[in-house]
């Protein structure tokens, strides 16, 4: 008795797609966190704190952390 399993080709197929949007939304959301990182850290300590933030604060706020 033969058992065929037709589930794995449409999973792969499908799968392939779903992970290359993956690949690029964690891309996208890197460099996203990477600017953001590069533009805080180009602050004076005294822009940094007119807008309510400290050194310490920036890797939250590049994480996306909401109340910071």
């Amino acid at each position: 008795m033969a058992v065929i399993d037709n589930t794995r080709s449409a999973y792969v197929s499908n799968g392939g797609f779903a992970a290359l949007n993956t690949l690029f939304a964690t891309l996208a959301t890197w460099n996203d966190a990477r600017q953001t990182r590069k533009a805080l850290n180009a602050l004076t300590d005294r822009e940094l704190e007119d807008i309510g933030l400290c050194r310490g604060n920036i890797e939250d706020v590049a994480a996306g952390a909401r109340n910071v």
